[in-house]
């Protein structure tokens, strides 16, 4: 067991040292896994706005974006994702995977949140300490941490996990292509797709509105 430097943080210290230090503030990237995504607000600027918002900013900076979740975002997340044409076009990468449970942050390669928020409003989120979820995580610059989170993070974002995964016939877009027959009994079940790209589907509706 090899000792590490690290803060544990819970509740509202949480929000303020993940979001409104790091993730605003960050140079180079920005990498989110998550088990749940609402649209969650945040202080910003003197204001509360949507993450997406946030976002869209650190994207037109040139910021390399990606979160990775497990389920389908909330409708009004999608719908103000939808909105934003610089993430739709691939300034937020998205990739989905049922079996994601990890919560974890990772700002600019060099700094990593690990605990039990995921991202919402209750979670990591600007919610009043009456009404967030009662969270814990801590927030390191140990390099083994990081290279060990990350690891796991590619892993499962390049589809390396994928080939062996028993869960592939529940798996609303699987990363790597599925065995023959596998795909076309997923897709007979409809339902809300990720695309090619892991960008959020828009029915023509929403197409035409932007």
């Amino acid at each position: 067991m090899r000792p590490i430097q690290a803060e544990l943080l819970s509740g509202s210290e949480l929000y303020r040292e993940v979001v409104l230090e790091k993730l605003l503030h960050a140079r180079e990237s920005v990498w989110i896994a998550t088990a749940n995504v609402k649209a969650m607000y945040v202080e910003s600027k003197g204001r509360f706005v949507p993450l997406v918002e946030v976002l869209d900013g650190l994207s037109a900076r040139g910021l390399s974006l990606r979160l990775l979740h497990a389920e389908l975002p909330s409708r009004p997340f999608r719908a103000a994702f939808d909105e934003r044409a610089r993430l739709v076009a691939g300034g937020l990468e998205l990739k989905v995977c049922p079996r994601v449970h990890f919560k974890a942050v990772v700002v600019d390669g060099a700094w990593a949140y690990l605990g039990s928020a995921n991202l919402t409003g209750a979670g990591l989120g600007a919610k009043g300490d009456a009404v967030r979820n009662f969270e814990l995580g801590f927030v390191t610059e140990d390099f083994d941490v990081i290279d060990r989170v990350t690891a796991l993070y590619e892993a499962v974002w390049s589809g390396a996990e994928c080939r062996g995964c028993k869960l592939r016939a529940v798996c609303p877009d699987p990363i790597i292509p599925a065995p023959k027959g596998l795909g076309e009994m997923r897709s007979s079940r409809g339902g809300v797709r990720l695309g090619k790209t892991r960008r959020l589907k828009r029915h023509t509706s929403e197409s035409r509105r932007r």
